[in-house]
């Protein structure tokens, strides 16, 4: 029998994430782990991200922010595909802001 004093607590299923805009986006803890070394740094320690569940992106817009996070479930639903992968769609016009925050979010 487990001891009841010790916390085995699951994490939050969802990480919710605010863009510099206000946008909020909510995205499986585990794809942002698995997609970002800079959320799975501020998710897996004991930093206020982790606690609160919630990160604060003050550089990044709203519409980047919602597409790293399509390009993060994209990079995790094709990671084990060995066939051509399929296209993932960027807007030229949004391409230089969106490689600043990839950059930056490691991912």
């Amino acid at each position: 029998m487990a001891d009841p004093s010790s916390s085995t607590e699951e994490p939050p299923k969802y990480v919710k994430l605010i863009s510099a805009t206000g946008t909020e986006v909510y995205c499986e803890r585990s794809v942002a782990i698995a997609g970002s070394e800079t959320m799975a740094a501020m998710l897996t320690s004991t930093m206020r991200e982790a606690e609160e569940n919630v990160i604060r992106f003050p550089d990044i817009s709203g519409p980047i922010l919602e597409k790293v996070v399509q390009y993060m479930y994209y990079k995790n639903q094709n990671s084990n595909s060995t066939g051509r992968l399929p296209e993932f769609d960027i807007k030229p016009e949004i391409a230089l802001e969106l490689l600043v925050a990839a950059n930056y979010l490691n991912c």
